[in-house]
């Protein structure tokens, strides 16, 4: 496939709005609307009720390109309810700078069938394979190549001639942590005593505290208090209830107290 093939690619145009549109009207508002074509697809827009010569619509359609065909026609119409719509005019979008830079946000005039100015059509049009025009060509140069950071750069050896990439950097042993004996020339011994070996035996423990541990407890244990008598002694008798009438020391009784009815006097 060449870079210059468009075919079966997929085009976005959006319809953004109108201005300076021919008025149709002559005593309500006119209702716009836009349609778009392209080799045998047709879109069209909403009607703008009462858009008079200003239309907004901001609608969004897909195209499906085809060799050969770089323009794409749009119409303007005036929606009416008890007579056919009235034409407003039209125009021809041309794609070359959609094609190849991938954007175009150009207002195109639009013209009545005489060829009279007739307003203007606002259009957004993506196109995603722009950038892809230029890899049917080999590159120039080789690619640059970022060295790792990590990696230190002094000991990498230089990349063979004619290739576009760099070697891998080689890998060295890394160095033993334990020192070897007798050590090696191209490391020196250390200026500093090697640590001594802990001697054998140990130095014995320090004697345990002078302090007495606690005695056992005696066994058997003590023998338990002896328990108390039992039944309980009786308790003395109650006095009789009720207990016997009492003279009161206040109110000393009459010869006639407790009579009934009581003797004349």
């Amino acid at each position: 496939m060449s870079v210059s093939t468009i075919q079966g690619r997929l085009l976005e145009v959006t319809v953004v709005e109108c201005t300076k549109l021919k008025d149709t009207e002559w005593i309500s508002r006119q209702d716009p609307y836009v349609c778009v074509e392209y080799g045998s697809h047709n879109c069209r827009t909403r009607t703008c009720t009462d858009g008079g010569k200003n239309p907004t619509f901001q609608e969004k359609f897909m195209f499906t390109l085809i060799e050969g065909l770089r323009e794409i026609s749009v119409g303007v119409w005036n929606s009416n309810t008890l007579s056919l719509d009235d034409f407003i005019g039209k125009g021809k979008i041309q794609l070359h700078k959609v094609l190849s830079q991938g954007f175009d946000d150009t207002t195109w005039p639009l013209q009545t069938k005489t060829g009279r100015y007739a307003g203007e059509v606002k259009l957004i049009m993506h196109y995603a394979n722009a950038n892809k025009a230029a890899t049917g060509y080999a590159p120039s140069a080789p690619p640059c190549v970022y060295p790792d950071p990590g990696v230190s750069q002094r000991y990498l050896p230089p990349p063979a001639h004619g290739t576009p990439h760099a070697q891998p950097p080689t890998t060295y042993p890394a160095p033993s942590p334990y020192p070897s004996y007798p050590p090696s020339s191209a490391f020196p011994q250390s200026a500093y005593p090697p640590p001594q070996p802990t001697p054998y035996p140990p130095a014995p423990y320090p004697a345990c505290s002078a302090y007495p541990p606690p005695q056992p407890t005696p066994y058997p244990p003590a023998p338990y208090p002896a328990c108390s008598a039992y039944p309980p002694p009786p308790y003395p008798p109650l006095p009789p209830y009720p207990p016997p009438p009492q003279a009161s020391p206040y109110y000393p009784r009459g010869p006639f107290f407790g009579t009934y009815p009581p003797p004349p006097y």
